[in-house]
This record gives C-alpha cells, sequence and structure tokens, in this order.
C-alpha cells in the first residue's frame, strides 16, 4: 500500500479555506449588486 505524503500545514490548509471563502462571499456579493442594478434599472 502506498502512504500518504506529509499532510500540507495547517496555516497553509487554513489559508486556502479562507481564501475559497472570500472567493466564495465576493461572488455572491457581486452577483447580488449587479442583480440589484439590473433590477433598479426597469
Amino acid at each position: 500500500m502506498r502512504s500518504h505524503p506529509n499532510p500540507r500545514p495547517l496555516t497553509q490548509r487554513l489559508l486556502w479555506f479562507v481564501a475559497l471563502w472570500l472567493g466564495g462571499v465576493g461572488t455572491v456579493a457581486l452577483i447580488s449588486y449587479v442583480l440589484r442594478l439590473w433590477i433598479a434599472t426597469k
């Protein structure tokens, strides 16, 4: 059996988690802002 290589350090995994979370929140905020502008112009 092949053993897993050493896992990445906790700080690196947390930074990835924060980056992905911020990217998701930013995307939702951008989409909601665009939709608000689009609905307000009608």
